[in-house]
């Protein structure tokens, strides 16, 4: 058979305006259902919340382009005519003061930044919200799918795409409840001169949800120390004791059916990880503690350079910038990657049933229907064809090797911030701000001599082995306990993977993305944002990494 030839495709602006690549979250080649889910889902929410929290645009646009995100700024006012060119500034100024709208928005800014909705929402969350999404989601996981016929099946997938889609806006929604207070304090630091990568480092320790899976693990080990036994399997971590049995089916009834490895339903849930799950129990490096002294002293360092007469302010915007923290974390594992790894689990049944039928060349060929092809697949009503799929699934693989642009469309004039009522501009720099530091602006480092540095976590440096890997399954195919990981990005899940590491290289992100807060609540030596480390660095490397300085080199 002759090898299938590509064509690199060509990249359109998905709609009017200008579109600025996002692979903070999806990097490429991203199955439909999850397409569906994230521009649908991104759009509601911030429609629904954003004239609530008075942000002067309409909503977040997600499109995807030959399976890479691109996202858009929905403005206010004509929304679908790129601003090629503003008009005079001073009546810019008139315009932001006398249309309903953004009047309406500017009264909400000030009612938002008078008084924060997040205490409460936090609250909400932490009293209600998250009990009844993780009863909800163990209700759907104890459904014994291979008890059901394919009619039912179906039916349960249907179910399991519509709690998805609800879930992914809960995701969004919450998530402007979470930055607000974080973000209030990177911004008005600014007017104490404090930096805000610094103020983000202030926020380490403050999120009890990311380090629970060490916890748990901690508790297995130890029960296994005690036995004397060392265990090649899960099943002889089960022989130990009862207890141990008990700690280990508890952990992975929590977290079993959890992405583990990224976001899409084409990544792994931990349950069929079996070599990982017994790698990061027996690995020892999970019990970095974390160094309460050293955060006591950033804390005070930067409670020094803020007038005496504004540190009450101060701190109630970092205890507000805290308690939001935890919230930030345990969302995505709840409303994202475990619903997530549940609509994979079960989509995996029907699939292993469709290849048997001859219906589908490979059970994870299943991941190349929309969400409404794949029910028609299952009831045995689709019109598509083995190959016609197959050929789907080639392509989505072939999408990731692309190097997608940076930007698409017609390019936009931002109005200045200068020109909005006081409440709305500060608003907007919140947002600015909080967004440079997740790492998802394109203010990326141009300097090609400092391409292989970025933002350090950490104080000591150190001296691995490279792992290069572009998501956590592959990483974990080659990776050894203690060495460095070199990837892209990393989702939430991670924390329960990540304690096998010596040390983190990303080469996306921010002060404030998933991976440093990872790296900082973990104890894990990292740098976050060192673009070019992909492309330099291959496995089995000898690497520095020097958090201090904020760099990474090959020894």
């Amino acid at each position: 058979m002759a090898a299938t030839v590509h064509t690199d495709p060509v990249f359109e602006a998905p709609g009017p305006g200008e579109w600025q690549l996002d692979r903070s979250h999806y990097t490429g080649g991203t199955t439909p259902i999850m397409q569906w889910l994230m521009s649908e889902a991104v759009e509601e929410a911030f429609r629904k919340q954003w004239p609530d929290f008075g942000i002067p645009a309409e909503t977040l646009q997600v499109r995807f382009v030959h399976g890479f995100s691109y996202t858009r700024m929905r403005p206010l006012i004509s929304p679908d005519k790129a601003a090629s060119k503003l008009p005079p500034l001073a009546v810019l100024k008139a315009a932001t003061r006398t249309h309903p709208e953004f009047r309406r928005r500017n009264k909400a800014a000030a009612k938002m930044l008078a008084e924060s909705p997040s205490p409460a929402a936090i609250a909400e969350w932490r009293e209600r919200t998250r009990p009844r999404l993780i009863a909800q989601n163990l209700a759907l996981q104890d459904v014994d799918l291979s008890e059901l016929d394919d009619i039912l099946l179906a039916g349960h997938i249907d179910l399991l795409l519509n709690n998805l889609r609800w879930s992914f806006e809960e995701h969004f929604r919450l998530h402007t409840y979470d930055l607000g207070p974080i973000a209030k304090l990177l911004h008005m630091g600014l007017d104490w001169g404090l930096e805000p990568g610094d103020l983000v480092a202030a926020l380490a320790g403050a999120s009890p949800s990311t380090g629970e899976p060490l916890a748990e693990l901690a508790e297995i080990r130890a029960l296994i120390e005690e036995s004397g036994h060392t265990p090649t399997s899960l099943q002889d971590i089960r022989d130990c004791s009862p207890a141990a049995a008990h700690k280990l089916d508890a952990y992975l009834r929590r977290r079993g059916a959890v992405l583990y490895a990224g976001y899409d339903i084409d990544s792994p849930t931990l349950q069929e990880a079996p070599h990982v799950v017994l790698a990061t129990v027996m690995n020892p490096a999970g019990a970095r503690a974390f160094d309460h002294a050293a955060h006591d002293k950033k804390v005070e360092s930067l409670r020094a350079q803020v007038p005496t007469s504004d540190l009450e302010t101060f701190d109630g915007l970092l205890a507000d910038a805290r308690e939001a923290m935890d919230m930030r974390d345990d969302n995505g594992p709840i409303t994202v990657e475990w619903p997530a790894g549940l609509l994979r689990l079960a989509m995996l049944e029907a699939g292993k049933r469709l290849e048997a039928s001859g219906s589908l060349h490979e059970a994870d060929h299943i991941f190349e229907f929309d969400q409404n092809e794949v029910l028609a697949a299952i009831r045995g009503t689709t019109t598509l064809s083995a190959d016609t799929v197959a050929a789907r699934a080639t392509e989505r693989k072939h999408q990731r090797t692309l190097t997608p642009p940076p930007s698409l469309g017609t390019p936009e004039i931002a109005p200045p911030i200068s020109v909005l009522p006081k409440a709305l501009a500060t608003a907007v720099g919140m947002v600015e701000t909080a967004l440079s530091q997740m790492g998802m602006t394109d203010e990326g480092n141009t300097d090609q001599d400092a391409r292989m540095s970025g933002v350090g976590i950490g104080t000591e440096a150190v001296v691995g082995t490279a792992c290069v890997a572009l998501d956590a399954e592959e990483a974990f195919e080659t990776l050894t306990a203690g060495d460095i990981l070199v990837t892209r990005t990393t989702s939430p899940a991670y924390n329960m993977v990540l304690t096998m590491v010596g040390g983190l290289v990303t080469a996306e992100g921010g002060p404030m993305s998933h991976a440093a807060v990872l790296s900082r609540e973990l104890a894990i030596p990292a740098v976050i944002g060192a673009a070019d480390a992909l492309s330099a660095i291959s496995t089995g490397d000898q690497i520095e990494v020097d958090p201090a300085a904020g760099t990474v080199r090959i020894v």
